[in-house]
C-alpha cells in the first residue's frame, strides 16, 4: 500500500516526531471523516508499506529526521508558492526558510524525491498574472536545479474558504486565463531545464506542453522503489485526478499553516483545539480514543507485483 501523509494536514511541518513514531511503533489511528467513531489501525510496517508520499509546506521541521525513512520509497509534494503572510500567514519567509530548506533536502535525498507544486493559482489587485509569471520564473531559477518538475493547479471554491477568499478579493482565472498561465509557465520551465503538470483540472493543457499530474504517481515509486506495482486508480478522488491508491493518515482541522484558500480547514478554532490535544506519542494524531469509538484492525497488502517477466 501507498501512505499519504497527507492531503489533510501539514505533517512534516507540525507532527514530523508523531509521524516518525508511528513508524516506529509499526501502525497508525485514522479516524473516517465521515464517522469520526470509526477508527482504523493502519499497519505502517516495512512488509506492507510499499511507499510514502509527504506533502507540505514547509518540512524544516523533519531534516535531522530524514534518515528514518531510508527503509521506505518515499517522494515529497513540497508546495513553495508566491504569496505573502497576507495569503499564507504561518509559512516562513520563502528567502529565508523555505527555498534553503527544499535545496538542502533535494541535495541530500535527490531531486526525484521532491516534486514542486505552486498552487493553487488565483489573481487578484495583488497577484496578478504578470505578478505570478514575474515570481515563477524568479523560484524556477532557485529551484530547478533541485527538483524535476512543478505541479500548478488552479483555484476551487470551497464552501468553508469562500469568506476568507472574498475579504482578499480573490477570484478563480477563467479559461483563457488558465491558458495564458500554463502556456508562460511551460515555457519558463522548459527554458529552466523542468516540465509542468496540472493536478485535478478538467482543462485540457496538452497543447501547451502541460500534462494531467499524477501527484501520488506510480511511475514515480517504481523508479525510485525499484519495483513494479499492481495498482489501481484511487476511485475515492475527483475523476481528473490521475493518482493510485493511496491511505490517508492525516485529519482534516489540523493544519496550522492557516492559508486562506485551505479546503482542509473548517474553523481555526477546531484547528487551534485540535492541536492543543495532539499527544506525538498517541497513535490517533489528536485526542483520544473514547468509549463509544469502534477500532478496526484494516486488511493491508502490499501491491508491489512479485511475478517474473522475461525483459524487466
Amino acid at each position: 500500500m501507498i501512505i499519504s501523509a497527507s492531503r489533510r494536514t501539514d505533517i512534516p511541518s507540525y507532527y514530523s516526531d508523531w509521524f516518525f513514531n508511528r513508524l516506529k511503533e509499526g501502525y497508525v489511528y485514522t479516524r473516517n471523516p465521515m464517522n469520526i467513531h470509526k477508527i482504523s489501525d493502519i499497519p505502517l510496517t516495512l512488509d506492507v508499506v510499499d511507499g510514502i508520499v509527504l506533502w507540505t509546506k514547509n518540512p524544516t521541521p523533519m531534516l535531522n529526521k530524514i534518515h528514518m525513512l531510508k527503509d521506505y520509497p518515499y517522494y515529497f509534494q513540497f508546495t513553495v508558492n508566491s504569496y505573502g503572510s497576507d495569503i499564507e500567514p504561518n509559512i516562513p519567509l520563502k528567502s529565508d526558510v523555505i527555498i534553503p530548506t527544499f535545496q538542502q533536502l533535494s541535495t541530500e535525498i535527490g531531486k526525484e524525491k521532491i516534486v514542486w507544486r505552486y498552487d493553487p493559482i488565483f489573481l487578484n489587485k495583488k497577484y496578478t498574472m504578470e505578478y505570478h509569471k514575474k515570481y515563477f520564473e524568479m523560484m524556477c531559477d532557485k529551484l530547478s536545479d533541485y527538483t524535476e518538475k512543478c505541479t500548478i493547479s488552479f483555484l476551487d471554491l470551497y464552501r468553508n474558504t469562500q469568506r476568507n477568499i472574498a475579504e482578499q478579493g480573490v477570484i478563480p482565472l477563467n479559461n483563457s486565463q488558465m491558458i495564458e498561465i500554463a502556456e508562460s509557465f511551460s515555457l519558463i520551465a522548459k527554458e529552466h531545464g523542468i516540465y509542468i503538470d496540472t493536478c485535478a483540472e478538467k482543462i485540457d493543457l496538452e497543447k501547451y506542453g502541460v500534462k494531467h499530474a499524477h501527484c501520488i504517481d506510480q511511475e514515480r515509486f517504481e523508479r525510485i522503489g525499484g519495483y513494479k506495482l499492481n495498482v489501481k486508480k484511487d476511485k475515492n478522488q475527483r475523476i481528473e485526478c490521475g493518482c493510485i491508491d493511496s491511505i490517508d493518515i492525516g485529519a482534516y482541522n489540523t493544519c496550522k499553516n492557516g492559508c486562506i484558500y485551505c479546503y482542509a480547514n473548517y474553523s481555526q478554532k477546531t484547528v487551534s483545539k485540535n492541536s492543543i490535544s495532539h499527544d506525538p506519542n498517541s497513535p490517533l494524531l489528536f485526542g483520544e480514543v473514547g468509549e463509544n469509538d469502534e477500532i478496526t484492525k484494516k486488511k493491508c497488502n502490499s501491491i508491489i507485483d512479485k511475478q517474473m517477466r522475461l525483459f524487466d
